[in-house]
């Protein structure tokens, strides 16, 4: 009991806390219904009577007595709240609490008071009492389980004295929304009280599932169309549409996947570039008259035209067949053609007949009449302009052409057996070999007698133009070792490491990325480079500093002092110079000669009390104030130069500096691709748990750290050596 005082209040609050802060994302309504409430004596929850008093003949088999004088006036109190293993009488009600007005008295039948009732009791408000139901709303995802206390209250019509408890049930209960209600009853143990009641779980309109936490709205606009289903609440697609919240048209059966598309249902709208019903037609180039496409804005020719738009007929006679009366048509290009006309016709396409009995003689014995319009009077048994036609030809009229070979027949006088390339009853008609174009890669078919011959487009050769030239046949045409890779009428280089352009022509410049550290001097080379490193420096990049003292200069144990370009020795005790090579005693030794004083010989013949002239004084002063002027001016002209010179070295090491930390970023980048692609190839990730907090480390950090280093430029150790002077 004290374990379970000691959480109720805990899961109250954290109930009442999750309640408060979450959004409204379900919506549903607790209704209660109370059936029958029997207290057929009167009686309060302790057995005493709820007003008067007792009578003294029992009216019950419980033995408790008898019936009280005056009856109870029953009121409810209904507490809804979460599930509890213990349940809390005096907590607070979480889920909702409500109290009726005095019902009735001792016993209520409530279905038979609604039966017989038109009162506005009935009224179906929220958090009232509708004669018998009692309905506790809620806004949170309805979680199954519940615990219910039903209290049933004495009111006195006394208002000075307070409610009298009649009746207190409490109990745990699960269910799941639903528009069927769910009967239940309760009665104490002396069984003086006893309670039919029925409890749903109803959610509000728009809401669905068994929390009535599933919102779903029926619309039908532009943000959707669909409708709801029962009673998961369930999106269900109108016809016509697909999609999670079925907003996505279905086009046209057929409708192309990607070069059509769709606002609405079944229609069918196609991307720029294509046409047809199901967007399934690409549209041609503009102009082209005797072409097709397979991609949009394509112009590929018909057999027998060429051409940008495909308007030059590369077969005129084939396609047009312009000489007339058996006239042989010739090619001559581009949509020209020559009529070779027989003896009897004349004009650009044969089209006229030579009316002269000189130029169309008659045959077969046939006379000529008529000067302008000559015609032929033929004997029995012909017929024809030219009187050329037997009413039954045979073979010794020799009716076949172009060599066929001819065979008498008795009902049809005769028969041609036609050579390859002709057909016809008298074999003069020539086959045309390019009916099917049989040239690939885009070739154009001219026909010839018994054969054909393919024109092909540049870049193919061969019969049926399929051959690709080969345009590395010839002499390599990439340079500096580039391989030569063939393409259509084209080619391109691969160009070996250090080489770049259309030709491999052009080399890289290896310089660009600045690799040179510390100011060294770049010299591109082939896929590779060359630095001219400042005294100091050593190595490929410039980056290894010259140890000056790895060939140990300093003597007699002194301590050697690396520096760029040069060293200093810390002499011992007793040692000194450049490289700590003299010794104090030896110094001492050798430190004085003696010095010997020596007398004048004679006096001077100058007299001491000569006198200095003007010129001689105006010299001296002069002199005395030149001298200083010009040393003053020096010092000042030094100090500026040393100063220019501290300046310019120091833009040279602040751009060695910056060069330095090019180099390091570079290198970080290049060790960093190394990593990731190291990782990527064993790397395991485990995509379950991560880190709870940000002070893991990032996947991808790599295991290393930038070190910063001191300026140990020449500048730097120029103030150095001033500090430790100072």
């Amino acid at each position: 009991m004290a374990a379970s005082s000691l959480i109720s209040p805990v899961c109250l609050v954290f109930t009442i806390f999750c309640l408060a802060s979450m959004q409204v994302s379900a919506s549903g309504v607790f209704e209660l219904r109370f059936d029958r409430f029997q207290n057929e004596l009167g009686r309060d929850a302790k057995g005493h009577c709820c007003d008067g008093f007792k009578t003294s003949s029992p009216s019950s088999s419980s033995g408790t007595g008898g019936r009280c004088s005056e009856a109870c006036r029953t009121q409810f109190r209904v507490c809804l709240k979460h599930y509890q293993t213990s349940i809390d009488l005096s907590g607070v009600c979480t889920y909702g609490d409500f109290s009726t007005p005095v019902l009735g008295e001792n016993s209520l039948d409530f279905s038979a008071a609604a039966a017989n009732s038109s009162s506005s009791v009935n009224a179906n408000k929220d958090n009232a009492a509708n004669g018998y139901t009692v309905r506790l709303p809620f806004e949170f995802s309805w979680p199954g389980t519940f615990s219910l206390i039903i209290e049933a209250y004495h009111q006195s019509s006394n208002t000075t004295t307070g409610k009298v408890l009649v009746m207190q049930m409490a109990t745990q209960r699960w269910m799941d929304s639903s528009n069927a209600w769910k009967a239940d009853s309760y009665s104490d143990a002396d069984g003086l009280h006893a309670l039919n009641y029925s409890y749903r779980v109803k959610c509000d309109e728009h809401y669905y599932g068994d929390g009535c936490a599933n919102l779903c709205r029926p619309r039908d606009d532009k943000f959707g169309h669909y409708t709801c289903s029962e009673p998961s609440g369930d999106k269900v697609c109108l016809p016509g549409w697909s999609g999670e919240y079925c907003s996505k048209a279905i086009c046209l059966p057929g409708c192309h996947d990607e070069h059509g598309f769709c606002n609405d249902p079944n229609e069918c709208l196609c991307k720029l570039g294509w046409q047809g019903k199901l967007c399934d037609q690409c549209i041609r180039y503009p102009g082209c008259l005797h072409g097709s496409c397979q991609q949009p804005w394509q112009c590929y020719c018909n057999e027998g035209w060429g051409g940008l738009f495909c308007n030059q007929d590369l077969n005129y006679c084939t396609n047009h067949k312009p000489c007339k009366n058996g006239g042989t048509c010739f090619n001559t290009g581009q949509g020209s053609y020559t009529c070779t006309c027989s003896a009897e016709y004349t004009g650009t396409d044969c089209e006229l007949v030579k009316d002269d009995c000189t130029v169309i003689p008659c045959l077969n014995g046939g006379t000529c009449s008529g000067e302008t319009n000559a015609t032929c009077n033929c004997p029995t048994g012909f017929h024809g302009r030219r009187c050329e036609t037997s009413t039954q030809q045979t073979c010794t009229d020799n009716p076949c052409l172009h060599g066929a070979t001819c065979v008498d027949t008795t009902d049809k006088g005769y028969m041609c057996l036609c050579p390859d390339g002709f057909d016809g009853a008298n074999c003069g008609h020539q086959v045309d070999d390019c009916a099917v174009n049989r040239c690939q890669n885009g070739g154009s078919c001219v026909d010839k007698v018994n054969g054909f011959k393919c024109i092909c487009p540049a870049g193919f050769t061969g019969p049926l133009c399929q051959t690709d030239i080969d345009d590395c046949q010839t002499d390599n045409p990439c340079l500096n070792g580039g391989s030569c890779a063939d393409l259509v009428n084209s080619f391109r280089c691969l160009c070996v490491p250090g080489f770049t352009g259309s030709l491999c022509q052009t080399n890289v410049d290896d310089c660009l990325t600045k690799p040179c550290s510390n100011g060294g001097q770049c010299h591109d080379l082939v896929n590779d480079f060359r630095c001219t490193c400042k005294p100091g420096f050593a190595g490929k990049d410039c980056s290894q500093e010259v140890n000056e003292c790895s060939s140990r200069p300093c003597l007699n144990g002194a301590t050697c002092i690396d520096r760029i370009n040069e060293y200093k020795c810390v002499c011992p005790r007793g040692y000194s110079g450049l490289r700590c090579e003299r010794s104090a005693a030896a110094a001492k030794l050798n430190a004085t000669a003696p010095t010997v004083l020596g007398s004048a010989s004679r006096l001077s013949n100058v007299p001491s009390d000569a006198s200095l002239s003007v010129a001689q004084i105006v010299m001296i002063a002069t002199i005395s104030t030149a001298v200083p002027l010009i040393a003053i001016v020096s010092c000042v002209v030094i100090v500026c130069l040393k100063k220019r010179r501290q300046k310019e070295q120091m833009r040279s090491d602040e751009e060695a500096r910056r060069q330095n930390e090019q180099n390091v970023v570079h290198s970080i980048s290049k060790k960093m691709d190394k990593m990731d692609k190291c990782l990527e190839e064993h790397r395991i990730i485990n995509t379950l748990d991560f880190p709870s907090t940000g002070k893991g480390k990032a996947i991808n950090e790599p295991d290393y750290a930038v070190v910063q280093t001191k300026d140990v430029s020449p500048h730097h150790h120029h103030q150095q050596q001033q500090q430790q002077q100072q």
